[in-house]
């Protein structure tokens, strides 16, 4: 029998609430509840930093009348505080020797990452990670990240694509998919579509849902995602992130192996600013640079052929250089991506001979020849940034 988070309430009346005014079942510091396929529960209390300890025996309760009902398999409960003020930043690891032969990082940049060195554990028939990410939104990641995994599927790859922006998963609308995975011996298999492996957040919720999650349970989700889906075997998973340098991004760059990071930005300064974030985010976590595109790089009227460059043009590649960072390519504004994408047909299928699908398979070409470069055999696995 499937558990719903009515009855996961129901079974929390029994708990006291963190105040001791009623039940952790009706108390504002009871989180969103997430009931993943296979019976996983998932929530979290909201707490202070100098109760957190004294709240474990609340926590432990929770867990043990939640993991009691019917159909519940696991039960993750976590403490969750905001950081005290003042309070001193976790420390970082020191930043990566370059690879011999490489030229030198502009003064003040961090060193380039070695991309034989990634952290975290593999996932099991994965060869490489490739996350597409993006230091603010509405900059395209999504199509990005979909269109690059079908380019490197028609090269030849065996290719799947993990929506991980648990916020806002766009890959259901991108693809036309909107049914629930199917769940066996405890593990979720991936939908298909356009010979893509596909698994997303937005294919285990109601369509509008609001994903209020704190790290704890952003964190636990994406792990599944990855550990607990039948990917099978593959050459690459693409990983499509969510905005910014969160939760999400250390989650991926601390407990899976990622092979590089493509970043994606569009040409202006306001989004290269964020662009910056990005790569010294993950090169301080040792995740390698696969390079940079530049989206949305300039508008070529379909009907006059005019050109016009409404953000700006160069400035992804400019930054790359900058950076000491290989620039993978460039990608127009394009009417005809946009709506291909709204159709759920991605233009590198639906028109895989329009100049606005050679531009991924270019991008596409680039980043796996950075991501098997100088890695014989079974490589590591790496991440896609995305503006």
């Amino acid at each position: 029998m499937a558990v719903s988070e009515d009855d996961v309430r129901r079974a929390l009346a029994a708990v006291p609430a963190p105040d001791g005014a009623g039940s952790l079942g009706e108390s504002a510091a009871l989180s969103s509840i997430a009931v993943m396929p296979g019976g996983r529960v998932i929530f979290s209390i909201e707490t202070t930093p100098e109760r957190a300890s004294a709240l474990e025996p609340i926590r432990r309760a929770a867990e043990a009348a939640v993991k009691a009902l019917p159909g519940v398999s696991d039960v993750l409960v976590a403490l969750t505080a905001e950081k005290a003020p003042g309070s001193a930043p976790a420390a970082s690891r020191p930043a990566p020797t370059m690879a011999r032969g490489s030229r030198p990082a502009p003064e003040g940049a961090a060193p380039a990452p070695r991309p034989t060195q990634p952290s975290g554990a593999g996932v099991p028939g994965v060869r490489h990670i490739v996350a597409v990410a993006s230091g603010k939104g509405g900059v395209g990641k999504s199509t990005t990240a979909a269109n690059l995994a079908l380019a490197l599927k028609a090269q030849g790859l065996r290719v799947g694509l993990m929506d991980a922006d648990v916020y806002g998963p766009s890959v259901p609308t991108l693809f036309g998919l909107h049914e629930r995975p199917v769940v066996e011996n405890k593990r979720m298999k991936p939908l298909e579509a356009h010979g893509l492996k596909i698994m997303s957040i937005g294919f285990l919720v109601d369509a509008g849902t609001a994903m209020i999650w704190r790290g704890p349970m952003v964190m636990s989700a994406l792990t599944q995602m990855l550990t607990e889906v039948d990917w099978g075997e593959l050459d690459i998973l693409v990983v499509d992130m969510p905005p910014g340098t969160g939760d999400a991004q250390l989650t991926m760059a601390q407990r899976v192996k990622l092979s590089g990071a493509v970043i994606v930005s569009t040409p202006q300064d306001l989004a290269l600013a964020d662009a910056r974030r990005g790569v010294a985010m993950f090169r301080k976590v040792d995740v390698p640079i696969l390079g940079v595109v530049e989206n949305m790089s300039y508008y070529c009227c379909p009907e006059c052929g005019h050109r016009a460059d409404l953000f700006g043009h160069g400035g992804a590649r400019a930054e790359a250089q900058a950076m000491s960072t290989p620039f993978l390519g460039e990608v127009p504004l394009s009417l005809r991506i946009r709506e291909t994408s709204d159709s759920g047909a991605p233009i590198v299928v639906s028109a895989p001979e329009s100049e606005d699908a050679l531009a991924y398979g270019r991008i596409a070409q680039a980043a796996w020849a950075r991501l098997t470069q100088g890695t014989p055999g079974r490589a590591a696995p790496r991440i896609v940034i995305e503006r």
